[in-house]
C-alpha cells in the first residue's frame, strides 16, 4: 500500500494523517501538543516546537497504523495561517513566532492602512486590510520593538516546516495571501507593500504555482529525524483553511461558489470562487488551487455561547428558542461587523422568558452573525443570497458546533438552506494529504481529493427559515447604537 502524510499544524496541536494513497482512507493519525505562551495580548510558540511536534505525529501515526516508511511516497504541511518566524542565517529562530491571534500589532495595522492610502487601496492590491492577525503588522511591530535582529529569512509556520523537510524556501499562493505582502491582483508579492514595511523580497519564499506542486525531496537530515525515506515528494503546502476548502473538494477542479460554515471558538465562513474579492467585510484569500478562497470571521461563536450555558447553570444543548429576547453574544468585541469594542448585549426580555430561551437567543445571536457574514460572502462572489438556485446549496457545517444538536438545528432554521455534515473531522489534514499525493503524482490535489470523496457526508434538508427571528436580530444589531453594543 501506498500512504502519503498529511500534517496539520494548528496552534495548539499537530496531527499527521497517514492516509491510503489510493482511496484517501486514514489509516491512523498521530497528535502532539504545542506550547503557546504570552500575556497583554501576546500569544507565542518557538518554531522548533512545531518541529518537534511533527516528528512525535508521524512517528505516532506510522506506529498506530502499523505501516513501514518505505510505503510513504509524500508529505505535505498545513499549518495555522499568518504567524511570523524570523530565522538567522543558518536557518535558526531567532525568536517566538508571533501567532495569528496575537493582537499587539493593532496600532501597527491601522497605521499600515493609511500609510497606502486607506483599506480601498489595500483591498485593490492584496484583497485584505490590514488587522493585527495578518502577517505584516506583525512585521511592522518587530521592527518598530526588536529593530537589533539581523534577520535573514521570514517565514509563516508552513513554511518554516516545509523547509525542514526538504531545504527549499518555497510557500503557496493560499498561505501567502495571508502575509498583507502578496498580491491576489498580481499572484506575486507587492513591492509597493513591501517596500512600505521595509521588507526585503530576497527575506521571503519562493511562490509554488500550487499548494501541490513538488517543493522538493526529504532531506536525509529530515528524513532520518522523521524515521521516513530520504526522497520522497514534500509538497509545497498550505494554510489550515485552504487546505480545509482541499479536503472539502472545493476548488477549480471540484466544486466553486459553494459555502462552508465553520462553527469553532470563531465563526468563519468560506469558499472557494473564481471571482477575486475586493470587500472590507472579508479576508481576500487565495485558494491553493489557483482559484479564490475569500473569507469573513466573527469572534463569538461557541465558546461565547458555552459561556452564556455557564452563566445560566444550563447544558449547551438544553436550549430552546429565544421567543421575543435577543441577546448578541459578542463578549470579545466583534470583527464581522467592526465592532472591537462591543460587549454583549440583551434585549427583549419578559417576565415569561426562560433560561432556556435566553440560551436559545445566545444561539440565535451567533448563528445570524455568522450567517450575515456569509451574505457578505456571497455577494462579494458576486452571487445573491436569496437567488433559489444560490439558496438551494448545501451550507457544508465543519467545526466544534457541527456535532451539537442546537448548533445544526439553529443554524438550519435561521438559514431555511440544507446543510452538509462532512463525515471526516479532519479536514485539514485529509487537504494537506491530498497535497502530498499531487506532488508525488502530479495531480491537481482538488480533484485528488475528489475522487477520494473526502467530503462525503450527511445532508440535512432545508427547513422553512424563520424569518421572524431573523428580522428581529436584525432590527436589534441595525438600531442598537454604539452606547448600547459597548
Amino acid at each position: 500500500m501506498a500512504v502519503v502524510i498529511g500534517v496539520d499544524s494548528s496552534t495548539q496541536s499537530t496531527k499527521a494523517a497517514v492516509t491510503d494513497a489510493a482511496t484517501g482512507r486514514i489509516l491512523a493519525v498521530g497528535r502532539a501538543p504545542h506550547v503557546v505562551t504570552g500575556e497583554h495580548g501576546a500569544r507565542e510558540t518557538e518554531p522548533d516546537v512545531w518541529w518537534w511536534a511533527l516528528r512525535d505525529a508521524v512517528a505516532n501515526g506510522l506506529k498506530e497504523a502499523d505501516i513501514a516508511p518505505e510505503a510513504v511516497t509524500g508529505i505535505a504541511v498545513a499549518g495555522q495561517q499568518h504567524g511570523l518566524v524570523v530565522l538567522d542565517a543558518d536557518g535558526r529562530p531567532l525568536r517566538p513566532a508571533a501567532l495569528w491571534n496575537d493582537t499587539r500589532s493593532a496600532p501597527q495595522a491601522a497605521a499600515l492602512t493609511e500609510a497606502l492610502g486607506g483599506p480601498d487601496a489595500w483591498l485593490a492590491r492584496t484583497g485584505s486590510v490590514p488587522v493585527a492577525s495578518l502577517t505584516a503588522t506583525k512585521w511592522r511591530w518587530l521592527r518598530e520593538h526588536e529593530p537589533a535582529r539581523a534577520v535573514a529569512a521570514v517565514r509563516l509556520p508552513h513554511d518554516f516546516l516545509t523547509e525542514r523537510l526538504c531545504g527549499q524556501a518555497v510557500t503557496d499562493p493560499g498561505d501567502a495571501s495571508g502575509t498583507g505582502w502578496y498580491s491576489t491582483a498580481t499572484g506575486a508579492y507587492d513591492p509597493e507593500v513591501l517596500d512600505l514595511l521595509g521588507l526585503r523580497p530576497e527575506l521571503l519564499p519562493v511562490v509554488a504555482a500550487t499548494g501541490g506542486t513538488r517543493a522538493g525531496s526529504l532531506t536525509a537530515r529530515a528524513a532520518q529525524a522523521l524515521g521516513l525515506p530520504e526522497g520522497i515528494a514534500v509538497a509545497a503546502g498550505t494554510g489550515d483553511n485552504m487546505a480545509a476548502a482541499v479536503g472539502l473538494g472545493l476548488g477549480g477542479a471540484g466544486l466553486l461558489d459553494h459555502p462552508v460554515v465553520s462553527l469553532g471558538t470563531s465563526g468563519t465562513v468560506f469558499t472557494a470562487t473564481r471571482t477575486r474579492p475586493a470587500s472590507r467585510d472579508l479576508a481576500g484569500f487565495a485558494a491553493t488551487d489557483g482559484t479564490y478562497l475569500p473569507l469573513a470571521c466573527t469572534l463569538n461563536c461557541t465558546l461565547a455561547v458555552d459561556k452564556v450555558a455557564d452563566l445560566l447553570g444550563l447544558d449547551r444543548e438544553d436550549a430552546e428558542p429565544g421567543g421575543g429576547a435577543v441577546l448578541l453574544p459578542y463578549l470579545d468585541g466583534e470583527r464581522t461587523p467592526d465592532l472591537p469594542h462591543a460587549t454583549g448585549l440583551l434585549t427583549g426580555l419578559r417576565h415569561a422568558t426562560s433560561g432556556r430561551q435566553l440560551l436559545g437567543a445566545a444561539y440565535e445571536g451567533a448563528v445570524f452573525t455568522v450567517l450575515r457574514a456569509l451574505d457578505a460572502l456571497l455577494l462579494a462572489c458576486g452571487l445573491d443570497p436569496e437567488d433559489p438556485e444560490v439558496a438551494a446549496r448545501p451550507l457544508r457545517l465543519i467545526g466544534g458546533g457541527a456535532r451539537g444538536r442546537t448548533w445544526v438545528e439553529t443554524v438550519r432554521r435561521l438559514s431555511g438552506r440544507p446543510v452538509l455534515l462532512p463525515e471526516s473531522g479532519e479536514l485539514v489534514a485529509l487537504g494537506a494529504a491530498a497535497l502530498a499525493r499531487a506532488a508525488a503524482t502530479g495531480l491537481d490535489p482538488v480533484a485528488v481529493a475528489t475522487e477520494w470523496d473526502t467530503g462525503r457526508g450527511r445532508q440535512l434538508p432545508a427547513v422553512p427559515r424563520d424569518q421572524v427571528t431573523w428580522n428581529r436580530l436584525a432590527h436589534v444589531l441595525d438600531e442598537a447604537s454604539t452606547a448600547l453594543l459597548t
